[in-house]
């Protein structure tokens, strides 16, 4: 090696320490600066929530990133993935771990509201794009919300507006609600709650139950004894599950109407068409409802030998909107990203008319299902009847209501600037 390639390499050597260095002052990773594009996926993997998105969500966003081709601003795309075991605080340390360490560029938020407001916390202190998709608390873009968070899916808001509304229509006037105790329990109760009370209805009460929960008989028998027409699971995964289960084992179904505030397909294949069977829901998504979710799902299908739910496409389009908004405006810039997602309106399997608004909603139409009968199944997976189509603002609400700040300051920046 010569003397002169020799300094060239040092200069190189002494170039690279340097700039760790500063990126390390600047609390940025090293390799940041390439435009790495580094994929977060953090969710529940083993627990009552896994079948909801889980190892079927990381199906997803790698058939994203296949699709996409696999690189964008001359790099490979990374994907990497954890479990937050339901944690909010190991969620939030994973989150910053990858943001200081491993240069991630978005994440991927899986089910679980508390874990996800947590995690969106970081994502404001960091400046890292974070895309909420299994949780459904709709404070994640009312106030709580942040410049960095999209809530992609589905809420709390537009499932008690579908589903409560619904029941309400069908004569549905008292209920009763079994509340998974804590924060997206508490969210999607007060949004039934909210629609009841607004439709002439009551809530005669309400019982708590913690995550997880094996043995819902005490709570079941409360409802029962409450002498209420409906019975609310305002819960979600396993807990949905097991609630429902025991409510038929109970024979409580025969007094009480139950209503599935969250549910998923998984959800209703565990359950069985037998048990599940006219039950109404609200989802952002279905398999089976045109030819883009039927070839989207074909492909889910062959890989997982399960229909994909409403979250596990969410984080297929949520990975191609990013990925597209990075290729848009050739760099990793969080602000920018930002800027061309919420411009961007997002047209593909998930949604054709969706579109992210100045608070972080992906605002999208939603469809209120009822669960059918086995005899009017046709074919495996062939779960749901449509029964209405609600439109963006009737689902989620207008943007001029959200609670959250950034709204109210943008709307004073552009009076503003108009008065100016």
């Amino acid at each position: 090696m010569s003397k002169n390639t020799r300094i060239h390499h040092k200069l190189l050597s002494v170039c690279a320490i340097v700039g760790a260095f500063y990126a390390s002052m600047l609390g940025l990773p090293a390799h940041a600066a390439a435009n790495n594009v580094v994929i977060g996926d953090i969710d529940d993997m083993s627990s009552l929530y896994a079948d909801i998105i889980g190892p079927g969500g990381v199906v997803a966003a790698k058939m994203a990133i296949a699709d996409f081709g696999g690189s964008v601003l001359g790099n490979k795309i990374e994907l990497v993935t954890t479990d937050h075991q339901n944690k909010p605080d190991l969620g939030a340390e994973k989150f910053r771990e990858w943001a200081d360490r491993e240069g991630v560029t978005m994440v991927l938020g899986g089910s679980n509201t508390a874990v996800n407001l947590a995690m969106s916390a970081i994502a404001k202190e960091k400046k890292v794009p974070f895309f909420a998709i299994g949780a459904a608390g709709a404070s994640l873009t009312g106030k709580d919300c942040t410049p960095y968070t999209i809530h992609y899916g589905y809420d709390t808001t537009a499932l008690g507006n579908g589903t409560a509304t619904t029941i309400l229509k069908q004569g549905g006037k008292s209920w009763f609600f079994v509340t998974a105790d804590y924060a997206f329990g508490t969210q999607l109760q007060e949004a039934a709650a909210s629609v009841v009370k607004a439709g002439g209805g009551q809530v005669v009460g309400a019982v708590r139950v913690p995550l997880n929960t094996l043995d819902f008989s005490s709570y079941l028998l409360q409802a029962q004894s409450s002498g209420a027409q409906v019975l609310g699971l305002a819960n979600a995964g396993g807990d949905f599950v097991n609630s429902l289960k025991a409510a038929n084992q109970f024979g409580i179904v025969k007094t009480m109407k139950p209503v599935a505030l969250l549910a998923f397909i998984s959800d209703i294949h565990s359950l069985g068409l037998e048990t599940a069977q006219g039950l109404f829901l609200t989802t952002g998504w279905y398999w089976d409802l045109n030819d883009k979710t039927r070839a989207f799902s074909k492909r889910f299908f062959d890989q997982t030998k399960r229909e994909p739910t409403m979250t596990q496409a969410a984080y297929y389009s949520a990975t191609l909107a990013y990925l597209n908004a990075v290729k848009a405006v050739g760099s990793t810039d969080p602000d920018k990203v930002m800027a061309e997602l919420r411009k961007t309106k997002i047209d593909d399997m998930f949604t054709s008319n969706g579109v992210i608004r100045a608070d972080g909603l992906l605002e999208h139409e939603m469809y209120v299902m009822q669960v059918k009968k086995p005899s009017e199944s046709k074919y495996p997976w062939d779960y749901y009847r449509l029964v209405e189509t609600m439109s963006g603002d009737q689902a989620y609400g207008k943007l001029s209501d959200s609670a959250c700040p950034l709204v109210k300051t943008n709307h004073a920046s552009n009076l503003g600037s108009r008065s100016g």
